[in-house]
């Protein structure tokens, strides 16, 4: 097989995971002893005493060194959205003086970064600077050029939560319990359950320099101005389309360095719009999809710098077009290697799907506000609602004819079932789901939480988010269901005496019916669809300071507490940090803003202006009296000109006197909605004022790249 350059190139799957210590690199440099204590570690939770730490580190260190590291760093994933790292080399001086590579256990479990210089929202005071990353054995140490890498946690001295890793490890694991014991109602041999993801990843790529034209690209992520093209996407030429060569060769540098690294990339393809592409996985364990995903956008950025691009994360870097979404593909799978939302060949593994179908859409139904919550940010605020993008309101699409199995059973009579009825029920409705799913692949882009076959869809995070913040609350959430479930079936059985499948279907037939208003097929977008939501008491929190709220109040904090994920004081610290970067977010926007008024668009319209005046000028000394008759056109424009320049003027000036009195607010929560309901929407009013000058002002005069030359790579 030979490249464009007619080198030979390899198989991917002959150098997969070169430069990760996987199973197969543990085997040949750890002793047995040491790589079965971290299998254990792994499967079962069980800790690693210092003495194999010590081993294993050994193990990893010699490794390293052979692929060439010479540094090392604990890898983790702070509250600022991105991933952190400090690096030290392996390289120390002994007491004699002798210079020698060392790397040992204590260096492997645990560092000690200084926690006040990251978002704490509180939790650490910055004289409180002590705070611990400590290894996370589940997801394995990778080399990323000359540096090991360790994935871990970050914690406080105090033991809270400091980053978005500790939470979803906890609720891998509350969701693990949970469903294990589910799932042995249906099959005895379960020991564990992996809650699996395949993230989708959307993003656009500009050319280098022409990003450098833009301060807003450079600073936001997103042009705070710019007027539509002629051409967008209204053609759907580029979706599927041919990929433009520079970004095949873009992606083929990117999908080398991913599967050194372990990171199974399978999918590459043109998205919606203009200059928007998608990379996509094959589904792993979430905890080490989250990492995968981390890792991937750090390596794009660095692939694409070196291809002349920068790539766009934001969720609207572009107005007028589709957005980005990292869609989150999430199901339960077990060790004895069955998809826990997938049915089989018998009655009772569609029993099984059904249980765990139905529980997941209650469990969304009961935490629909929260579920929002985990979508919130002041970037995915701009692409919800529009655009292939779900709206805010939280719903799930099944498809009709799940909707009518559902019905079915809702149907179904309480108490014990009469041999026919058990017949009825598991040949005629619960046998036909596999022949059901065969064609019920159909998806509906306005769904937030869709049904797609043998998963659901998460279709409202947001390309930049970390996918740990949806995948630790959905877990969450579904374990708290499932052990209510448990609780019910149980108690059905030992005091009612019904068998099991009876007491599953009686418990299944109540949350279908209690969890109707959550499902929904039809069009998100509609203004029917909202008051339809409104009656059903869905809530509709369309910005990010109205949905986070939802984070302490005492049903969320109950469920967290109860199944150990978050305290209360965590889930505080979470919501002041999310409304802290909110804040920060626009506030940044409306300093960057006001630059291009003042310093890019002003100057620009008005040096035009003075050049229409001269011509206006001139043709007054030349005509007389008769310049009226070929200069009505330049008047006309002078006179547009400066209605923009005025309305643009006084609307940025008033922005700022809004921010400034926002900034002295006493609470991060009356700032963020003050951000968010009083200058948030000057923006809007400024642009429509800088995209009309765009329109008027000659080419050659205009500061910046526009989107005709930002959105069509040559």
């Amino acid at each position: 097989m030979y490249n464009n350059s007619g080198e030979i190139q390899q198989k991917r799957s002959s150098y997969f995971a070169k430069n990760v210590f996987n199973r197969d690199n543990m085997l040949q440099f750890l002793s047995q002893d040491a790589f079965e204590k971290v299998e254990a570690s792994i499967f079962a939770g069980k800790k690693i005493d210092r003495k194999i730490a010590d081993q294993v580190a050994e193990g990893i260190k010699a490794w390293a060194i052979s692929l060439g590291a010479t540094h090392y760093t604990h890898w983790f994933q702070p509250l600022t959205g991105a991933t952190a790292e400090k690096h030290d080399a392996f390289f120390d001086l002994m007491s004699d003086g002798k210079p020698m590579e060392r790397f040992d256990g204590a260096q492997l479990v645990q560092q000690e970064p200084d926690a006040s210089s990251f978002p704490s929202g509180g939790i650490r005071n910055t004289f409180e600077a002590r705070g611990y990353t400590a290894w996370d054995p589940t997801s394995p140490a990778f080399v990323y050029k000359s540096t090991l890498c360790i994935p871990t946690v970050f914690v406080a001295y105090t033991g809270e939560a400091l980053d978005n890793k500790a939470p979803l490890l906890r609720a891998l694991h509350a969701v693990d319990e949970a469903a294990t014991s589910v799932a042995q109602y249906f099959d005895k041999n379960v020991r564990k359950v992996h809650a699996t993801l395949g993230w989708e990843q959307e993003y656009f790529l500009i050319d280098k320099e022409l990003a450098q034209s833009r301060p807003d690209i450079l600073m936001t992520g997103r042009t705070l101005i710019g007027r539509a093209p002629a051409k967008g996407q209204q053609l759907d030429d580029h979706y599927f389309g041919v990929i433009p060569s520079r970004v095949l060769e873009f992606m083929s540098e990117l999908e080398q360095h991913c599967t050194l690294l372990g990171i199974p990339v399978k999918t590459r393809h043109n998205e919606v719009a203009p200059n928007q592409f998608e990379v996509a996985p094959v589904f792993e364990e979430a905890n080490l999809a989250v990492d995968h995903n981390l890792l991937l956008m750090d390596i794009m950025d660095e692939v694409a710098d070196k291809h002349g691009f920068k790539v766009l994360f934001h969720e609207k870097p572009f107005a007028g077009v589709n957005g980005s979404g990292k869609h989150n593909n999430w199901s339960l799978a077990t060790d004895t290697g069955t998809n826990l939302l997938s049915p089989g060949k018998t009655p009772m593994k569609n029993l099984q799907f059904l249980t765990f179908f139905v529980n997941t859409i209650k469990a969304v139904d009961t935490y629909e506000e929260l579920m929002r919550s985990s979508i919130a940010s002041a970037s995915n605020d701009h692409r919800l609602g529009g655009q292939e993008a779900p709206p805010a309101i939280m719903s799930v699409f099944i498809g009709q004819q799940l909707s009518d199995v559902l019905d079915e059973l809702e149907g179904v009579s309480k108490g014990k079932l009469s041999p026919q009825e058990k017949t009825e029920l598991k040949l005629n409705v619960v046998g036909k789901i596999p022949e059901i799913l065969l064609d019920n692949t159909d998806r509906n882009r306005t769904s937030p939480f869709a049904f797609t076959g043998n998963k659901f869809e998460i279709r409202g995070v947001g390309s930049k988010m970390n996918c740990a913040k949806p995948m630790t609350i959905l877990n969450t959430i579904v374990a708290k269901q499932l052990i209510d479930f448990k609780k019910e079936v149980d108690a059905l059985i030992n005091k009612k005496n019904l068998k099991k499948d009876e007491a599953v279907f009686n418990v299944l037939r109540e949350y279908i019916k209690n969890s109707k208003r959550i499902r929904f097929d039809g069009d998100g977008y509609s203004f029917d669809w909202q008051e339809e939501a409104r009656r059903r008491k869905l809530s509709n929190n369309k910005n990010t300071p109205d949905a986070l709220q939802v984070l302490t109040s005492k049903e969320s904090i109950d469920l967290f507490s109860s199944t150990k994920v978050m305290s209360e004081v965590e889930l505080k610290a979470h919501q002041e940090v999310e409304l802290d970067n909110y804040v920060f977010n626009i506030q940044i926007e409306g300093r960057i803003l006001s630059e291009l008024v003042y310093n890019y668009i002003l100057p620009s319209a008005i040096k035009y202006q003075n050049m229409l005046l001269k011509n206006v000028q001139g043709m007054k000394e030349v005509y007389g009296a008769a310049h009226k008759n070929f200069t009505e056109p330049q008047l006309n424009i002078l006179e547009q000109i400066a209605q923009h320049i005025a309305e643009m003027k006084k609307t940025t000036d008033a922005m700022l006197d809004a921010k400034h009195r926002a900034d002295n607010m006493a609470t991060v929560a009356k700032k963020a909605k003050t951000y968010c309901d009083t200058i948030k929407p000057f923006f809007d009013k400024i642009r429509t004022n800088t995209d009309e000058l765009e329109k008027l002002v000659a080419h050659e005069y205009w500061p910046i790249t526009k989107y005709r030359e930002l959105l069509f790579i040559k």
